[in-house]
């Protein structure tokens, strides 16, 4: 890979997620936006005239020598297809998750990748919260003892479209394989077993289709360690994302990012802001350090994390989940 002059990503996608990833290449010293591929070309158009790009169709990018690497934010059923395509061409990959739906597309995916040796990340964009990257820094260092309980919470405002559920594969494909990632991360160990209970709470329509907006999860690790994920697609109070650590020697919390710092006391108590609306905002942080990651490894050298393999692991955990919460059964992993 180059040095230090101005790597060139082209972007797919020109989306919710694609426009966020545009700007921050966009405004990256070390990167230029050089091309944005959609079968949408007027959105297309819009977010290239935006920031001063080009539209571009799928076999110009792949066989443009002076495109360096691809960032794939477009549907996921189109991302194996680019994957395979980037691998070809040895064009370093930053993908949004997931690699594919299912686990043996995934599997062959990782393989390849590993195979060829290709600079690949994969967006677990939690990683690079500051947030969360501190508290595991400072879990990291001992500072709570080694971990015996980790609690995560992750819980939407309101449920995404219905289709958008069914085509994603639920709510533990979807939210809880975030949450996964982070258990992963956070304890440096692979899960022994899982429970999986869900519930429908929110709204008919997504009991109708056999899916579940409510869940807890019970990863056990190696050591002897829980993790208890809980996530919900209903926080009528904004986007609810939180951290707590019991360890041997104390605890280690991180609370919501919260629209104002300030609190209000008065004689009737105190009023806080709401948590931030959702992910857009709470994780602005979290998308611009994740490109800069990208780019740097790149330029600098050095593998990547999180790597495919990271999503596979994941995603074989969430089916695992999913087949629990199905037959009632804990999940043997290992």
């Amino acid at each position: 890979m180059p040095g230090h002059r101005q790597l060139q990503l082209a972007l797919f996608g020109a989306g919710r997620m694609g426009t966020i990833h545009a700007e921050n290449i966009a405004r990256h010293s070390r990167a230029a936006l050089a091309a944005v591929v959609d079968p949408d070309v007027t959105g297309a158009r819009q977010l290239a005239e935006k920031f001063q790009s080009q539209v571009r169709l799928p076999a110009e990018v792949f066989d443009d020598p002076d495109i360096d690497a691809i960032v794939i934010a477009s549907a996921a059923s189109t991302h194996p297809g680019l994957i395979d395509q980037a691998l070809a061409r040895r064009k370093a990959i930053f993908c949004e998750k997931p690699l594919a739906r299912d686990l043996d597309t995934v599997r062959s995916l990782v393989a390849a990748v590993e195979a060829t040796g290709t600079p690949f990340l994969l967006a677990f964009n939690r990683r690079f919260d500051p947030g969360f990257s501190s508290l595991a820094s400072r879990l990291r260092q001992g500072e709570a003892g080694t971990p015996e309980l980790v609690l995560l919470t992750s819980r939407d405002p309101t449920p995404p479209p219905l289709d958008y559920i069914v085509a994603s594969g639920g709510i533990l494909r979807e939210t809880t394989i975030h949450d996964i990632d982070m258990a992963r991360w956070l304890t440096g160990e692979e899960p022994e077993s899982v429970h999986a209970v869900g519930a429908s709470r929110t709204d008919p329509r997504i009991a109708a289709a056999g899916h579940a907006d409510t869940v807890i999860v019970t990863l056990t690790m190696p050591s002897g360690a829980l993790v208890s994920i809980n996530n919900s697609w209903r926080a009528t109070y904004g986007y609810d994302q939180r951290i707590e650590v019991l360890g041997a020697n104390g605890m280690l919390q991180l609370a919501n990012v919260l629209s104002s710092p300030v609190v209000a006391w008065n004689s009737q108590g105190g009023v806080s802001g709401k948590p931030l609306p959702f992910f857009l905002e709470r994780y602005a942080d979290a998308y611009r350090r994740e490109i800069d990651y990208f780019v740097r490894r790149l330029q600098e050298g050095g593998a990547m994390s999180p790597g495919a393999a990271d999503g596979l692991k994941a995603l074989e955990i969430a089916a695992a989940a999913e087949e629990s919460m199905k037959s009632g059964r804990v999940i043997r992993l290992s």
